[in-house]
């Protein structure tokens, strides 16, 4: 089957969608990277997201994003196949992860009830009318209604992906959020380790924004960085965060180190470049003690294979391996998978696991109490 993958991450760079040739079933999946493109928004659509992201906002404003971005998805997607030069009558499923505005993996008390929730829009019955392709949306919600945290999700595809014999593997993605998953040798799916460590581009990203008025919207290749100095002592006290030093599973997102994080961060009136620095040695430094803290002493890290938007920074890798001197660090392309397409990929086969009725998620990974089949299925118009 010919799967369409579609993400939008923390970042708001753009819409990834990954065209993947999946046989197979569960484990024994064979995943065969067909195409992937980056489909950039619309101007304006960006910050516009932003602005709506653990934010309080109206539910009108809400609902017109919500059909703003199923538009843009379904368009992305007839885009990709036709820069492919792949029919989109061969398309056989499309699986939408959605662009997350708001995500609680922790409950918090409502109306005398426990409740977490997370939320990811883009209309996935507009997806459906523009590819006149089933879609399946909205993975999260399914594994939290069994106590899971909704994420990280992607380790079902990393495993799937990465897993080895005789060598232990971390699977890291930095993203707008860091989350790695960590394989044991010859490990079984229960094994499997993995959550988000903190803060991955997103920190970075904000503040180059702030301090180019909107010029800028990354560190372009960590050149900010490489020319700041690093505040140890503001370092020191942001590794000293709850949830940094919280054990897994665990989860994180704009509600930990968003808008309200980023304003903190510029009360301290540090030169801008000392502060990129010191935020890309905070992803550096919350990655590298997740690792020796929760992962080393669980089993061999032979190798640490990278793959995300911050898989582009050298800055960011040339910290990486210094502050893991032992670990092999590799990129995901090493191993013949587009490290900017990872995500997307992961999402067309999670869809194509739902698509046939079989659980997804990984319980070591996100805490739930069992497997469970994820997302929502929207069919096309007759």
């Amino acid at each position: 089957m010919l799967v369409a993958g579609l993400m939008s991450g923390t970042s708001v760079d753009g819409i990834d969608v990954a065209l993947v040739q999946i046989e197979g079933e569960g484990f024994d999946q064979q995943i065969r990277p067909v195409a992937f493109h980056e489909i950039p928004f619309p101007p304006g659509v960006r910050q516009g997201v932003l602005s709506i992201s653990n934010a309080e906002i109206s539910t009108a404003r809400l609902s017109q994003m919500n059909f703003l971005l199923g538009e843009l998805f379904g368009d992305a997607v007839v885009e990709a196949c036709k820069r492919s030069s792949i029919p989109l009558s061969s398309l056989g499923l499309v699986g939408s992860h959605g662009q997350t505005i708001y995500h609680q993996a922790s409950a918090t008390t409502l109306y005398d009830r426990a409740v977490s929730s997370t939320l990811q829009i883009g209309e996935p019955s507009l997806i459906a009318a523009r590819t006149l392709t089933p879609v399946i949306a909205d993975f999260r919600p399914a594994d939290m209604a069994v106590g899971g945290q909704g994420a990280p999700l992607v380790p079902y595809v990393d495993y799937l992906l990465y897993r080895h014999s005789q060598k232990g593997r971390v699977a890291l993605n930095i993203g707008g959020i860091a989350n790695l998953t960590a394989i044991p040798p010859g490990a079984p799916p229960e094994a499997v380790i993995a959550f988000d460590t903190g803060p991955g581009n997103m920190v970075i990203d904000a503040l180059v924004s702030q301090f180019s008025v909107g010029g800028l919207t990354f560190d372009r290749d960590g050149r900010m960085a490489a020319t700041g100095r690093v505040n140890y002592p503001l370092l020191a006290e942001l590794m000293k965060a709850p949830y940094i030093k919280r054990s897994p599973p665990k989860s994180c997102g704009r509600e930990q180190y968003g808008a309200e994080f980023v304003s903190a961060l510029l009360a301290d009136d540090l030169p801008a470049a000392d502060l990129v620095a010191t935020a890309t040695a905070l992803t550096v430094a919350a990655i590298a003690e997740a690792v020796r803290n929760f992962i080393a002493p669980n089993m061999p890290v032979d190798e640490l294979i990278v793959s995300g938007g911050g898989a582009k920074n050298p800055e960011l890798l040339r910290r990486l391996r210094e502050q893991l001197d032992r670990v092999q660090v590799l990129s995901s392309n090493d191993l013949g998978i587009d490290g900017d397409a990872k995500e997307a990929i992961a999402f067309a086969a999670l869809a194509y696991e739902s698509w046939h009725r079989r659980p997804a998620n990984l319980p070591s990974a996100t805490g739930a109490r069992r497997p469970a089949i994820l997302g929502k299925l929207c069919l096309p118009p007759c």
